[in-house]
């Protein structure tokens, strides 16, 4: 009924341009008169401050309760985030190469820890174990983790390097410094979270206290635009059911602007910020200079040893498309 429409309408946003596309902001050091003994204390004051504070909405853990059978049906509710793998596990996996210059053929992960926050049934935590990453998979909703952990299983080559809590963020940032306390992450990834978050200044405070000093965390996530609107709620949901109708709340998206001060207030410096586009029409997401809709972001926790620029990545340019 809607298939002339939505193509009219997919095809069209290729001639889109939105500001902060691929976007590199300047590396910063620490403020100016402040040493990082002091920046750390103040944030860890802020932590502490924050402790009462929760980035889960309660309404989106009953929603996400509902689908956590069906998080491994490729052709269900979850099947764009299925097919968001073909990008989103490049991205980190080149973007963390880039940072960290060892190589182990086959492996190219080997070594780094990573943090998967909101990982539902574990569609991402999964193939970035098998890139020899050792992850944690966190989520408040205990029925996905079960469902994550169950699925884990049948692969040996999971056994040893992926692992599932059901936790919050803030739990897990509030543990301590010990083995899992602070600064023990090379990476964190929020894919598709942030949309759902309750308090996106936690999450950001809590994301640096668990990453180590110059740790990456890479986002995925929606725009705060009326073309967002349309497609992502009004097509999607509503036209389209490719997710869920009451799957996202416009006023919880973010521009890439908007996630760039947040971060920054909070002890990173963004590397990259790239536009993506998922067709309806052949199921597939591809790169794209429109941040309009869904974008990828690349930033790096500020801290000692960022000093040399060189250890770490330029802007993304990788151009795969599906």
């Amino acid at each position: 009924m809607y298939s002339n429409k939505v193509t009219r309408l997919v095809l069209g946003l290729n001639g889109l341009r939105a500001t902060s596309v691929g976007t590199v902001v300047q590396r910063a050091a620490a403020p100016r008169g402040l040493s990082w003994t002091s920046v750390c204390r103040e944030r860890t004051q802020r932590l502490t401050r924050s402790a009462s504070q929760s980035t889960v909405d309660s309404s989106e853990v009953r929603r996400f309760r509902l689908l956590a059978s069906k998080w491994w049906d490729e052709e269900g509710e979850f099947a764009a985030l299925h097919a968001m793998n073909d990008l989103r596990v490049p991205f980190v996996r080149d973007n963390l190469l880039t940072v960290h210059r060892a190589r182990h053929p086959g492996k190219p992960l080997a070594g780094l820890r990573v943090l998967d926050v909101g990982c539902g049934g574990g569609l991402l935590s999964e193939p970035l174990g098998r890139l020899g990453a050792n992850v944690l998979g966190i989520d408040p909703v205990e029925e996905s983790i079960r469902i994550a952990q169950l699925h884990s299983s049948h692969d040996p080559d999971l056994r040893d390097r992926v692992s599932y809590r059901a936790c919050t963020l803030e739990e897990l940032s509030g543990e301590g410094e010990g083995e899992r306390g602070a600064a023990q992450f090379d990476a964190v990834v929020a894919s598709e979270v942030v949309e759902h978050l309750a308090d996106l200044e936690t999450f950001a405070l809590c994301c640096s206290h668990v990453l180590k000093p110059g740790g990456s965390l890479f986002i995925t996530t929606i725009n705060k635009t009326k073309l967002s609107y349309a497609l992502a709620i009004v097509v999607a949901e509503q036209l389209l059911r490719i997710v869920p109708r009451g799957t996202h709340d416009w006023e919880k998206f973010i521009s890439p602007g908007e996630l760039e001060r947040l971060l920054g207030s909070n002890g990173f410096t963004v590397q990259s910020v790239q536009g993506m586009m998922y067709s309806p029409l052949s199921g597939a997401w591809s790169w794209t200079d429109s941040t309009a809709i869904n974008y990828a972001l690349h930033a790096v926790k500020e801290g000692h040893g960022l000093e040399d620029s060189s250890s770490y990545p330029e802007e993304h340019t990788e151009t795969t498309h599906s």
